[in-house]
């Protein structure tokens, strides 16, 4: 019973943060949802080992990340549209006061990446990780990191976002 208290009140203390996490992963809401339940699904069954390495976190939000990644697998076939059936939405972690012209430029240009490279920006800019923590939770090189950085904050800096001029690739 200690292991189903420990797993609920990691869920409960850290749910938030990763379903944001997952939605700047995904870029939308539901398949946010979708990312958090699977990876909290696969952590579940693997709980008492994950614990005893003291990192569940970590081992999240990389399944969070290859479960991302092998979905571009699975929907090659899916044409993206010109037009969005639902309206963009605010970074769920921001308060609405909070949300800036600058945010809402960010995250309309974010969405309009292309599943890798919106993968690789959330890890650098938003997680932190180098190059190779990168290439190791996607499962690419490192060469393939930097390629699509390169070309995500291109697209970005394309959209007119004035804020990133200082970042580089």
């Amino acid at each position: 019973m200690g292991d189903d208290r420990l797993f609920a009140d990691f869920v409960r203390n850290r749910g938030a943060a990763l379903y944001r996490y997952g939605y700047l992963l995904a870029g939308n809401h539901h398949d946010a949802d979708d990312l958090v339940q699977d990876a909290l699904i696969k952590l579940r069954a693997h709980w008492s080992r994950v614990v005893r390495q003291d990192d569940p976190m970590g081992y999240v939000r990389t399944t969070m990340a290859r479960t991302h990644v092998s979905s571009w697998r699975r929907r090659r076939r899916e044409l993206p549209s010109a037009a969005l059936p639902d309206e963009p939405v605010a970074d769920p972690g921001l308060d609405r006061a909070e949300t800036s012209t600058l945010a809402v430029q960010v995250w309309a240009a974010l969405a309009e990446l292309p599943r890798r490279q919106r993968a690789v920006l959330v890890l650098r800019y938003y997680e932190h990780l180098s190059d190779a923590e990168i290439a190791t939770v996607l499962g690419v090189r490192r060469v393939t990191v930097r390629s699509h950085a390169f070309r995500g904050l291109e697209k970005l800096r394309a959209h007119g976002i004035a804020a990133l001029e200082g970042v580089t690739s």
